[in-house]
This record gives C-alpha cells, structure tokens and sequence, in this order.
C-alpha cells in the first residue's frame, strides 16, 4: 500500500510524464503560399478560428516560425500530414 508521499511522487511523474509528450506542430514560411491560403488551412486542418489562423500566418511570415498546435505525437501527425499534403512546410518538434 503506498502513502500519501509516495501518491504525490507517482502524480508528479505522471504529470511529467504528459508534459514530455507534449509536441509542438510547427509551420515554417515560404515564398509560395499566399496569406489567404495558408489562413484557409489553418483553419480547415488545424480547426483555428479565423483571428488565430491570421496571427499564426503573421508569425509565420515574420518570424519565420509558429507553433500552430500542441499535443501529442499521435494527435499531431494526421494534422502535419494535411498540411504538407497542401504544400506547406511543417513538421512535429518536441
């Protein structure tokens, strides 16, 4: 039988555990897509409302960069799938 500390510690490593998991979908900039499509994609793909989708599009073309989503490796790859297959760049980071 384990006591409250020992209860605590495997809480923690659970939560550490989930933590670790977590992924990053990150979509890079590129001089092809216009704004309007890589918006278009972000919410269709990624379920973003449309105020989201054009703030990730404008990190995108500014910064070079944006985490558009996080979750797990399982959640992320479908998603990462979609939008390489509509010629953007992305890819999952940990």
């Amino acid at each position: 039988m384990l006591n409250k500390t020992q209860w605590q510690q495997e809480d923690t490593l659970d939560l550490l555990e989930k933590v670790d998991n977590k992924k990053a979908l990150v979509l890079y900039n590129d001089e092809v897509n216009t704004f309007d499509f890589v918006i278009e994609s972000l919410v269709k793909v990624c379920r973003h409302d449309l105020i989201q989708a054009e703030q990730c599009t404008y990190l995108v073309h500014y910064a070079g960069r944006c985490a558009v989503k996080t979750g797990s490796l399982k959640e992320l790859k479908p998603l990462c799938e979609a939008l390489l297959d509509r010629g953007l760049s992305a890819s999952i980071e940990s």
